[in-house]
């Protein structure tokens, strides 16, 4: 079985002197905005700082002055960013930053960022970019081009993870898994000490965890099948510092590191990935919204013959 767990991913942020995301927009508001891309929301969580959503495919945080959004699958998110942009006053919004990245089964999409920042311009003008090379990973960002600036402190993180070991893959689609044996295989109370947490198991694999910790907040999302095995963390703690926990689990062939505004980022990896990854990938950008964008692709060196996948050509297979 194939699924798509690349994640689409968009942020916007409003001008909340006047207007509170968190206060001033109810949960019906944020079930039509999800239901726009063809997801649902499963529960919700929520502190005196953040609402976070967890969705049938990946998460919605909301914050007084922003959301955050990523979906998978076949969703089309664009469309979930339209309807803000279509029934939220556009005095209220700073910026829009919307993010896609390679994805295993680019052909089953709906749609592609091209596509997809056609319908953003129409909104807004912006600038667009892509991280990391054609023929490898890569990550492309557009974000509107106006007088707003990040603050430098606004820092988040992406670790995307890669074909996980296959002792990794077995442990997360052995069948009737409970979501605390899968907090356990990720070391969750230690990653995450005193954090809220919502999770979920997917049937017949897959795994979502939304946590929360005052402002702070970490999401999960785990697509196990070995044949197209991919794990994703986004947060705005600090997973540089985490990568050497993360990696020691899932063990993957490849990984991604993406930050916004971490400027000791070439420091923080030599001190926390292990020699046994060489980088494919390094770039960076200060973007004209203020971010600070680093993008590192890594790859775990095969020393071994393998042997080649054998597809089923009587079946659906997305892979062919």
């Amino acid at each position: 079985m194939f699924f798509e767990g690349s994640e689409k991913k968009a942020e916007v942020i409003i001008n909340n002197n006047n207007f509170c995301l968190l206060n001033d927009v109810n949960d019906s508001f944020w079930q039509e905005l999800v239901a726009c891309c063809n997801a649902q929301i499963i529960s919700r969580i929520s502190n005196e700082n953040c609402k976070a959503f967890l969705l049938s495919e990946s998460s919605l945080f909301v914050w007084t002055d922003r959301f955050l959004i990523l979906t998978c699958g076949v969703t089309t998110l664009v469309n979930s960013i339209e309807y803000f942009l279509k029934n939220i006053d556009n005095s209220h919004i700073n910026q829009v930053i919307y993010q896609r990245k390679n994805e295993y089964f680019s052909h089953a999409q709906l749609s592609c960022f091209s596509d997809d920042t056609k319908i953003l311009a129409q909104h807004m003008n912006g600038k667009a970019y892509r991280f990391g090379e054609m023929d490898s990973h890569h990550n492309y960002i557009f974000h509107q081009e106006n007088s707003f600036i990040a603050a430098p402190e606004d820092k988040t993180y992406g670790l995307l993870a890669y074909q996980i070991s296959e002792q990794a893959s077995r442990s997360l689609t052995t069948p009737g898994l409970s979501a605390q044996c899968i907090r356990d295989f990720f070391n969750i109370d230690l990653l995450l000490p005193g954090f809220l947490i919502d999770d979920f198991v997917f049937e017949p694999y897959g795994y979502s965890l939304n946590a929360i910790k005052n402002d702070k907040y970490l999401t999960i999302h785990v697509t196990p099948q070995a044949m197209s095995s991919y794990v994703s963390f986004e947060s705005n703690i600090d997973l540089v510092e985490l990568a050497a926990q993360i990696l020691a689990v899932l063990q993957p062939a490849s990984f991604d590191l993406l930050s916004f505004n971490e400027l000791d980022f070439v420091d923080k990896v030599q001190a926390n990935i292990s020699s046994d990854y060489i980088s494919k990938a390094l770039v960076k950008q200060t973007l004209t919204n203020g971010y600070f964008v680093c993008f590192a692709n890594f790859i775990k060196p095969q020393l071994h013959f393998s042997k080649p996948a054998q597809l089923d050509l009587t079946g659906e297979d997305h892979a062919l």
